[in-house]
């Protein structure tokens, strides 16, 4: 049974769910970030999904950053899969731009997280919805998934 790492829980929301992935919104409003972690018990890297489920990451991976570079239009879009801290296989999908508060360095360690003001978190993922099935999302982004 899939169950999503303690620390992803407290730092970001669960906003939908794709085929293989869940998609999470990061609560930090710096950056427009998201995150899709492949629903798949102990697998910590790419290499260890089977073929099949790294080619479904891939196309949610291009779906999501097709979307989000709609959406935002952003100078550049990082896409990682780190998993330095958060040992569960995820990646980060962050939209960034000449004039965020951390560019060009990494975002990681940079700032606090800044919370949304109210609302802000749904108008995020309002937008960023206009852009993906609306079959991806789940319930009210402002309610925790």
């Amino acid at each position: 049974m899939f169950i999503l790492h303690p620390q992803l829980q407290q730092d970001c929301r669960v906003i939908g769910r794709f085929a293989l992935c869940r998609l999470l919104v990061m609560k930090d409003a710096n950056y427009p970030w998201f995150i899709l972690v492949p629903q798949r018990d102990g697998i910590s890297e790419i290499y260890q999904l089977a073929d099949s489920d790294q080619q479904q990451l891939m196309r949610e991976s291009t779906q999501l950053a097709t979307a989000l570079v709609r959406t935002f239009a952003p100078d550049k879009l990082n896409i990682a899969a780190l998993g330095n801290v958060v040992p569960q296989l995820h990646v980060h999908h962050i939209v960034r731009y000449r004039n965020d508060p951390a560019w060009p360095s990494p975002v990681w360690g940079r700032l606090p997280a800044l919370p949304y003001a109210d609302g802000g978190l749904s108008t995020l993922v309002a937008r960023l919805q206009r852009h993906l099935s609306p079959d991806i999302f789940t319930g009210d982004p402002a309610t925790p998934a």
